[in-house]
């Protein structure tokens, strides 16, 4: 690979790195996957209060999987996207099951665990371990688009060619590949960001494709941003904080009241339910799972 994109880049990210703390030497790979999980579609911000909390109540694998799910849940608190406090609970007992407790290094058995996609699978065997492996979210695949394609955004959905490219560019000593791989995702999230991106910060602006070529405007289908408001999502938010504040079961008046619409509460209450997160009760309560 090209020095030209590796030495700014890394020189970079060895100045500007935010110093978080499952980026710390003395971070498990434990802590690197549960860190994973909770930055999906969530800032950090919102995630390092969270997180701390999670790994001093479950330093471990076993210490999560010897709770109720419905622990996890209640923990996961306000994160949203609740499902991966269960994904993260099922993914414990796998590793305490099958792995003594430790969660493994090797890229295909990180793969075979519960709810561990391919990122996350790249992710914990680059960060955790130091791996080379091709580790695209969506910084590192705007960052890549826009230097390389010369694309303001990637493709709506991963294609073959953005592995490809990524593969390419990873340094061929897996350490070094590791450390590129963090890189190109904190340049992402600190500098060429998706709606106003600080060009004049960027340590490769002189190689950048979409910058030599004019920063030609997207032309692909239109970019909407996620709504909230008044969303089944927001709903079951509202229905989830009852039940994770309660000290056990709740009666169902306790539900009703969050959210004014009937119809809307009784078809998100269904979506927890099918979803595992909440319990029906024999007696007509509602818990988290147990």
């Amino acid at each position: 690979m090209s020095t030209a994109y590796t030495d700014p880049i890394l020189a970079w990210y060895e100045s500007n790195a935010r110093d978080l703390p499952w980026r710390s030497p003395s971070a498990t790979p434990w802590g690197v996957l549960v860190s994973e999980i909770m930055l999906q579609q969530t800032p950090v911000n919102r995630v390092m209060p969270v997180w701390h909390e999670w790994m001093k109540r479950w330093p471990t694998p076993p210490d999560l999987a010897a709770e109720p799910s419905g622990e996890a849940v209640r923990a996961w608190g306000r994160l949203g996207y609740p499902r991966r406090a269960l994904r993260l609970h099922a993914t414990a007992k796998a590793i305490t099951e099958r792995h003594d407790g430790e969660v493994p290094s090797s890229h295909a058995e990180l793969l075979d665990l519960p709810g561990i996609g391919s990122y996350t699978a790249a992710a914990v065997a680059s960060f955790a371990y130091r791996q080379r492996h091709a580790v695209l979210d969506t910084n590192v695949r705007r960052v890549l688009s826009r230097l390389i394609s010369g694309d303001e955004y990637p493709p709506k959905s991963q294609t073959k060619a953005e592995v490809a490219t990524a593969e390419a560019l990873l340094p061929l000593d897996p350490p070094t590949a590791a450390l590129w791989s963090v890189a190109v995702m904190e340049l992402g999230a600190l500098v060429c960001t998706a709606r106003t991106p600080r060009c004049v910060d960027c340590p490769v602006l002189d190689k950048c494709t979409w910058q030599l070529e004019g920063r030609p405007a997207y032309d692909g289908p239109p970019r909407r941003g996620q709504t909230y408001a008044g969303t089944d999502r927001q709903c079951r938010g509202r229905l989830m904080a009852v039940l994770r504040d309660a000290e056990g079961p709740v009666e169902k008046p306790a539900l009703d009241i969050v959210w004014s619409d009937p119809i809307q509460r009784e078809r998100a209450l269904d979506t927890l339910i099918a979803d595992g997160l909440v319990d029906p009760l024999d007696d007509g309560r509602y818990a988290l799972p147990s």
